[in-house]
């Protein structure tokens, strides 16, 4: 495996130099750097002149200039980067690292919802093969990939930021929409559940009088301004969770599973109490990072303990519960500080930027203040990634469920649940797992649309910006990390490979 790394870094290498040195001469010869400063009328016109020609080294051959860059880079090795100014004399690396913290943000954020989505809706669809619910999908999905970028970021803008921000400030009751989503609740419902009509029938009803039922209440209790949630709603959350990942997983009448998760719970609202103080005067990023550990690790080692001969599956379980009970006790803070931010953002959803400019609050406030500007650019990306993940799953899932093995795990009396999830679900993940190294990389690339549409200062606008003024260090940079991410996650997928089927060596 070792020397399989190796060759595979030394061969990127050289793939990534030769580009680079190709793309570098593209950026020199697109046009003038100094084209605006030629035609202008200042009286210091040569001084700025001759200030870019050495912060640009345009008295060097395109060569030279190239080997100055490239030194800088090498020097990343030993922890001293140079990528050199940009036409007005900042240095790159201070801007590479703002805009990759954006980009990256936005990024990570959408894929990894784009993989969940997907992967669920293209498990849903194979099992339901040639049903409603697989056509209906499948329009929607060819509708997504299909849509223009800039043209579905502006009818989010209109509908999701624009029109959500007019109904906050006062909220309204329109029984109308509440009918029509709780009859398309029903429906969508009922489809992935399938089972007899009695059964589509009961679920369509409970579903949909759900929905009538549970958003006059909220209303009534003003709940879209002044959210609360509370130990009550998040013991709910928990045991609901911990069920159905059992039921997913292993089964309902594995007790085994069932008690490892339902521990994990219990041990959940311990920590409810224990961190409620901690997590309201004012936390860190780094200090929910190391809660989150904890609570893996924690859930880990409640199933490992508990679960018996099936400890593999109840620590998964335990683990995704204590996850999830983690996500709901960090939006239960959040959500008590929802009336600070409206207070001091009475239009909470922006359509331009990645955070309010100059905003000193409390970490909550922040924290919703960036996820409130990261919210329609993370739904577009991932529109677009979850139509590409889901008609991959559809169709791996269907392949692998007509192999010899498939059917004689039937044969032998497995259970559907098993079939689907230990035996197709894994090896249809080694195709999947190829598209997800190229779409991290390849969204870092195409979000430059999308940040230009909402005004992200992030790698798109960093690499546009580039090319308009024929600069090539920031154009490079932008390169460099798109090029190396590429490189690192191809590698990360053939590794995966050996790890999802051990009868890939490499």
């Amino acid at each position: 495996m070792l020397k399989f790394i190796l060759k595979r870094l030394g061969s990127s290498f050289l793939v990534l130099f030769g580009a680079s040195i190709l793309l570098f001469v593209l950026v020199v010869n697109s046009g003038d750097p100094l084209k605006d400063l030629r035609e202008s009328q200042s009286e210091n016109r040569e001084q700025l002149m001759q200030a870019r020609i050495n912060y640009m080294n345009l008295d060097e051959p395109w060569y030279s200039r190239y080997f100055i860059w490239l030194r800088g880079v090498a020097g990343c090795l030993r922890g001293a980067c140079d990528l050199g100014t940009n036409r007005g004399g900042q240095q790159v690396n201070d801007l590479l690292a703002n805009a990759a913290s954006s980009t990256l943000r936005l990024v990570v954020l959408a894929t990894v919802l784009a993989i969940i989505i997907g992967i669920a809706v293209g498990i849903i669809t194979a099992i339901r093969q040639y049903s409603g619910l697989d056509y209906a999908v499948t329009l929607l999905i060819f509708l997504f990939f299909s849509l223009p970028v800039f043209w579905a970021a502006v009818l989010l803008k209109e509908y999701m930021a624009i029109g959500y921000n007019n109904w906050i400030a006062d909220p309204t009751l329109n029984w109308t929409y509440i009918i029509i989503g709780a009859l398309l609740a029903g429906l969508v419902v009922q489809a992935a559940m399938a089972g007899n009509a009695k059964r589509r029938l009961l679920t369509f009803a409970v579903v949909a009088g759900f929905i009538l039922v549970i958003f006059p209440t909220l209303h009534a209790l003003d709940f879209w301004r002044r959210p609360v949630m509370g130990p009550l709603v998040q013991l709910a959350i928990g045991l609901a969770a911990a069920v159905a990942l059992t039921a997913l997983i292993a089964g309902l009448k594995n007790r085994k599973v069932l008690y490892s998760a339902l521990v994990t719970v219990a041990v959940g609202m311990v920590s409810y109490y224990a961190t409620y103080g901690l997590l309201m005067n004012n936390p860190s990023w780094l200090l929910l990072l190391g809660l989150g550990i904890i609570a893996v690790l924690v859930g880990i080692l409640i199933g490992r303990l508990m679960g018996g001969f099936s400890k593999g599956t109840a620590a998964t379980a335990s683990a995704i519960t204590a996850v999830v009970m983690g996500v709901f006790i960090v939006m239960e803070h959040m959500t008590n500080y929802w009336p600070a931010l409206l207070r001091a953002k009475p239009r909470p959803v922006a359509t331009i930027g990645s955070e309010t400019p100059g905003m000193d609050a409390h970490f909550w406030v922040e924290f919703m203040d960036k996820g409130t500007q990261l919210l329609l650019p993370t739904v577009l990306l991932t529109i677009v990634s979850v139509a590409t993940y889901s008609r991959y799953t559809r169709s791996s899932m269907l392949e692998v469920s007509r192999q010899d093995y498939i059917r004689t795990a039937r044969a032998k009396g497995l259970g559907e649940r098993q079939v689907i999830l230990k035996h197709a679900f894994r090896n249809s993940l080694i195709p999947i797992t190829t598209i997800m190294a190229f779409d991290f990389a390849g969204l870092i690339g195409g979000a430059v649309i999308t940040e230009r549409v909402f005004g992200w200062k992030g790698m798109g606008e960093l690499f546009a910006t580039g090319l308009d003024q024929v600069d090539p260090a920031p154009v490079m940079a932008f390169f460099l990390v798109t090029g190396t991410a590429a490189v690192l996650m191809n590698l990360v997928a053939d590794v995966l490979y050996a790890i999802l089927d051990p009868r890939i060596r490499v």
